[in-house]
C-alpha cells in the first residue's frame, strides 16, 4: 500500500494494483535518447516504471532508523527485504556480513550493528568488475516534526511529480535504482555490460560504524577482484542541472555532557540554590560557531588549506543561484550572495552545526524540570588539510577552556562519537568520463564537475583499501530535503538516474582504461 495524492488536495490510500493503469498513463515518459544503443532498455525502464515505484513504496515502509535503538530490528529487517529482493532477480553468492557488537555510547550494550548486504551479478572475467555502494538505514523522522503525510509512507505526488517519503532520495531511492538496472536488462533481452557487486550497509546514518574493518577484510576476497567503485548518495547542485561529484567534505560528530545533581529536580524547589547542567550546555554550546557561521574554536582556521587562483576560476561556470538556494533552504536566510562565496563554504570551508540536546524536556507544555544530565550534539564539517585527531584535540579543549571558565561545580565530559575523512578525486579519469557521456546521454547536458558539502565517510575507505577510483552518481536533486521533512525524489529524477545508471555501466565497459 502506498499513499496516493491527487492534485485536488485529497488523499487516499490504495492499493498499487488498482492505481497503476491510470498511474501508467499519465506518468509515462518518452524514451530519452536517439542512441539505438540505449532505445530499447530507456523504453524498458519506462514501461516498469509502476513497479519500481512499487518497491520503493515497500521498502520506505520499514522504517529503518540506526541512530534510534528501538528501531534496530527494523533496520534488520530492511536488510532482509533487501536480500529478497535480490534473490529474486538473480544475485548470487548473497551474504549478510554481520559487524558485532555497537561500540559505545549506547543505551543496550549489547545492540547488533545492522548487516552489510553483499551480492555479485555476474562473474565473468572478460568484463569489468562495478561495486555500487548504497545505504538502506534512514534519519528519524516523525509527522510531528512537520511532515504533511507520515513519513514512512510513500507519497505519489502526480500534480508536482515527486515521491515523498523518509529514504526516497537519502538512498533508498538510489540504492533501489540499482536493482531495477538489472531488472531493465533482464526484460528487455540485453546483457548487463560489467559485473555488477553491492555492498549495501545499514550504519550510514550514524557514522558506518564497522565498514570500514569489513571492506578491509574483503579488500581481497569478496571485492578483490573490483575495478571501479560507484555511489549514488548525493544530490545535484541545485534542480535545474545534473552534476558528478569529485569531492566532499568530512565530517567529525561530537557529543558534550553536563553532569550535576543525582536526578531530575523540581525548579520551585532547587532552582536558584543549584548549579543547572543546561544552563552550562547552552553557554558551552553558544561559545563553538557564531550566528554568521564562524567557528570561534581557536586553531581550526590554521588547518584550512589556502584558496588558491586556479581553484578559484572552477566556480565561476558552474550553474547555480542565490535564488536556488533559497528554494532549496525553503527561507531567505543565506549568509552569502555570491554564487562563489555559497559554494565555497559549502564545500571547501569547514563548517559547525550544532544539531541538538539529549535528556532536557522538549515535548509540547509546560515541564518546570531541572535536568540533572544534558548532552549537546554537534558536528563540524571538514576539508582539505584538516586532521581529525587535531581537531578533536582543539575541540575538546575549547569545550573544556569554556567550561572551566564558568566556574560551575556541575562535570563536563567531551567526545568524539564519530568521524570521517574528506575525499576529493581526479574528474576526468575513466569512470567519471563514462558518467559524464551517460548524463548527457540522458538529459541531454553536460554535467558541472563540483563538490558536495554532505560526507560519505566511507568512499575514502573504499578508493585506499580496493586501489580503484570512487565515483559519486548523483540521482536526486538539491532541494530533497534528505535530512529534513517532507524528504522527496521527482520522478523525472527516479526514471533519470536509473537510465544513467544504466548508460554509465555501458560507457565504463567499454572505456579503455580503469
Amino acid at each position: 500500500m502506498f499513499l496516493l495524492k491527487h492534485s485536488r488536495l485529497v488523499s487516499r490510500t490504495l492499493s498499487v494494483q488498482l492505481i497503476q493503469p491510470s498511474y501508467f498513463r499519465i506518468q509515462m515518459s518518452t524514451v530519452s535518447t536517439t542512441n539505438p544503443k540505449f532505445q530499447k532498455i530507456f523504453k524498458k525502464v519506462d514501461e516498469l516504471k509502476p513497479d519500481f515505484i512499487q518497491v520503493l513504496a515497500e521498502a520506505v515502509e520499514i522504517p529503518a532508523v540506526s541512530a534510534d535503538e528501538s528501531l534496530r530490528p527494523m533496520v534488520i529487517k530492511k536488510a532482509h527485504f533487501l536480500v529478497d529482493k535480490l534473490k529474486q532477480l538473480g544475485f548470487e553468492d548473497i551474504q549478510l556480513k554481520e559487524l558485532g557488537v555497537q561500540p559505545p555510547p549506547v543505551n543496550d550494550p549489547k545492540l547488533q550493528l545492522p548487516p552489510v548486504v553483499l551480492s555479485r551479478y555476474g562473474n565473468d572475467p572478460s568484463k569489468k568488475t562495478v561495486l555500487v555502494y548504497g545505504h538502506y538505514d534512514v534519519q528519524p523522522a516523525s509527522i510531528e516534526d512537520g511532515w504533511d503525510s507520515e513519513p514512512f509512507k510513500l507519497v505519489v505526488d502526480e500534480e508536482k511529480q515527486l515521491l515523498k517519503a523518509r529514504g526516497s532520495t537519502d538512498d533508498t531511492g538510489p540504492l533501489t535504482g540499482w536493482l531495477h538496472v538489472v531488472r531493465a536488462h533482464q526484460e528487455a533481452g540485453i546483457e548487463l555490460p560489467v559485473n555488477l557487486l553491492t555492498c549495501f550497509e545499514g550504519m550510514e546514518e550514524s557514522g558506518s560504524l564497522g565498514l570500514e574493518k569489513l571492506i578491509g577484510q574483503e579488500a581481497d576476497k569478496y571485492f578483490k577482484d573490483v575495478d571501479a567503485v560507484c555511489i549514488s548518495d548525493n544530490y545535484w547542485l541545485g534542480t535545474k542541472k545534473p552534476v558528478l561529484t569529485y569531492g566532499l567534505r568530512g565530517c567529525n560528530y561530537y557529543q558534550v555532557t553536563i553532569n550535576g545533581p543525582g536526578a531530575d529536580l523540581h525548579s520551585g524547589i532547587f532552582g536558584g540554590v543549584i548549579a543547572e547542567p543546561m544552563v552550562d550546555l547552552v553557554q558551552v554550546l553558544s561559545s563553538l560557531v557564531d550566528s554568521k557561521g564562524k567557528i570561534l574554536i581557536k586553531g581550526i582556521d590554521e588547518m584550512v588549506a589556502p584558496v588558491t587562483e586556479k581553484e578559484m576560476k572552477l566556480y565561476e561556470d558552474i550553474d547555480f543561484s542565490l535564488e536556488e538556494l533559497e528554494e532549496a533552504s525553503g527561507s531567505k536566510t543565506a549568509l552569502y550572495e555570491k554564487k562563489e562565496d555559497i559554494l565555497m563554504h559549502r564545500w571547501r570551508f569547514p563548517s559547525l552545526s550544532v544539531h541538538g540536546v539529549e535528556g532536557a524536556f522538549s515535548s509540547q507544555g509546560a515541564k518546570t524540570v531541572i535536568p540533572a544530565k544534558v548532552s549537546g550534539k554537534f558536528s563540524i564539517r571538514t576539508v582539505p588539510d584538516m586532521d581529525s585527531a587535531k581537531l578533536t584535540k582543539l575541540v575538546i579543549d575549547h569545550c573544556n577552556s569554556v567550561f572551566e571558565k564558568l566556574g560551575s561545580p556541575n562535570t563536563i565530559h567531551a567526545e568524539l562519537i564519530h568521524d570521517g575523512n574528506y575525499w576529493v578525486s581526479d574528474p576526468f579519469n575513466a569512470q567519471f568520463t563514462a558518467a559524464a557521456k551517460a548524463t548527457k546521454e540522458v538529459y541531454g547536458v553536460d554535467p558541472d564537475f563540483t563538490r558536495e558539502g554532505g560526507s560519505i565517510p566511507i568512499t575514502l575507505t573504499f578508493e585506499e583499501q580496493l586501489k580503484t577510483s570512487v565515483l559519486l552518481l548523483p540521482m536526486g536533486r538539491g532541494d530533497d530535503g534528505a535530512h529534513s521533512i517532507n524528504e522527496k525524489l521527482d520522478i523525472s529524477n527516479f526514471i533519470g538516474g536509473i537510465k544513467t545508471m544504466v548508460a554509465y555501466l555501458h560507457y565504463y565497459a567499454e572505456s579503455p582504461e580503469n
